[in-house]
This record gives structure tokens, C-alpha cells and sequence, in this order.
């Protein structure tokens, strides 16, 4: 799995951060998200998968 970020779309909710810190951050100034490990392990593939579907700006893809 690859988690893909669209930053242009990101509103900066925040929830990727909220269900998965091991994989997602937030930009300090504008709250944007920052991906910290776009090829999760198997062990974080759950969180990961939850935390593209929680993004209410469909910011986040995986694939």
C-alpha cells in the first residue's frame, strides 16, 4: 500500500492525525497533512485504510 496525499485538497480536520500519529503529521502554519511513512507495514494497513476513509476532504488516497 502507498498513501498518496493531496495537500491542495486538505482542510486540515486533522483526522488522519487522530487515528494513525505513526503515519500522518500536520503542517505547523497551515495544518496541512504531512504523510511520515507513505508505505505503512502490515501491521499499520488497518489505520492506514481508516484513516483515507475518515478524510472528510478526500485528501488522502492508498493503493
Amino acid at each position: 500500500m502507498k498513501i498518496v496525499a493531496d495537500t491542495g485538497k486538505c482542510v486540515g480536520a486533522g483526522q488522519c492525525v487522530r487515528v494513525a500519529p505513526e503515519l500522518f503529521d500536520q503542517g505547523e502554519e497551515d495544518g496541512v497533512v504531512v504523510v511520515l511513512d507513505a508505505e505503512p507495514g502490515d501491521e499499520l494497513l488497518a489505520v492506514a485504510g481508516e484513516a483515507v476513509d475518515l478524510c472528510p476532504a478526500q485528501a488522502l488516497s492508498a493503493g
